[in-house]
């Protein structure tokens, strides 16, 4: 017996020191096309370089990106199924009142990939140039004015919630499948105003097919200097992130994650990977495990709270 107690003490850290000897599995919430799905595939291709071992995106979308994460939770912890994380991540708390998994405690987040602004949109035919224009035009028209989003509890929603509680406005959201029909409904000006991430959102701008009027970040982003950020606009309680990482399973050896996290931190300083998350206005951002969990968690919290702030009620 004391024999086998040993073989099982010594069965995660001989799995550690082999990983990886396969090609990994890293499970994706949002389908294949999405910036948060493509941020992920460069960072970990580079990944894939450096350990030898090429990584399987499989994309398991639906039900507020639960079906992904239960399944990631319920996988082997043996650093062969991974989870990608996003901003939503939290919605899902948030959305439903019981989960086939628990966000915060069935995972342990390994390394951020980099942060991400958003920028609000308008077709130019509603005359806004500016966020107080916006902000004005809801406020002379209560319960008027509507947002669009990539769907209930996206990114793009919550952007867009944080700025209504900022402002003070009564706006209403009309949530759409997927962010490709939300920019078009916008850019016809059939809906009012959407917040999505800044990459796909440049080459609209420059054409002036959309007007862009705020970015979600503290400080203006480098690819759009010309925009002011929500905190010089005067609404710093309306800043919001999306961010992208990775995540394994609860029980995952720690020599595994250690590993995952110092792999993911290597490819997030190769000038080629920081070259093509530019081209998505991400900006690498390396963290330690301890300060990514904690990133995480507090990100988890901030969504349900802003949720209830908004009276999104949860469903089953």
């Amino acid at each position: 017996a004391m024999a086998c107690a040993v073989l099982i003490a010594l069965a995660p850290a001989a799995l550690a020191q082999d990983w990886p000897n396969r090609s990994i599995v890293a499970v994706s919430t949002v389908s294949a096309g999405n910036a948060s799905d493509t941020i992920a595939r460069v960072v970990l291709d580079q990944v894939g370089r450096q350990i030898g071992q090429s990584f399987v995106i499989e994309n398991r979308t639906g039900a507020g990106g639960t079906i992904g994460s239960a399944s990631a939770a319920k996988a082997d912890p043996d650093g062969y199924t991974l989870l990608l994380l996003t901003a939503s991540q939290g919605s899902a708390v948030a959305l439903y009142k019981t989960l086939p998994y628990d966000p915060v405690h069935d995972f342990i987040p390994v390394a951020m990939f980099g942060v991400q602004p958003s920028v609000l949109i308008a077709a130019p035919s509603k005359g806004w140039r500016s966020l107080a224009d916006l902000i004005a035009a809801a406020k002379a028209n209560p319960g008027v004015l509507n947002f669009a989003s990539a769907g209930l509890g996206s990114a793009s929603h919550w952007a867009a919630e944080r700025l209504k509680v900022a402002a003070g406005i009564n706006v209403q959201h009309i949530p759409f499948r997927g962010p490709v029909e939300a920019f078009t409904e916008v850019m016809t000006g059939r809906v009012d105003y959407y917040y999505l991430p800044i990459a796909p959102a440049l080459q609209p701008i420059r054409d002036g097919k959309v007007v862009a009027l705020a970015v979600s970040t503290p400080k203006r982003a480098p690819t759009l200097p010309d925009v002011p950020s929500v905190v010089e606009a005067g609404y710093p309680g309306a800043q919001y992130l999306f961010w992208g990482g990775v995540a394994v399973p609860a029980k995952t050896p720690r020599a595994i994650v250690e590993k995952l996290h110092a792999e993911t931190a290597k490819a997030l300083a190769v000038p080629a990977v920081q070259e093509r998350l530019a081209t998505f206005g991400v900006e690498p951002m390396a963290m330690t495990v301890e300060a990514f969990g904690k990133f995480y968690r507090d990100d988890v919290a901030a969504i349900v709270k802003l949720a209830r702030d908004v009276n999104i009620a949860a469903t089953n």
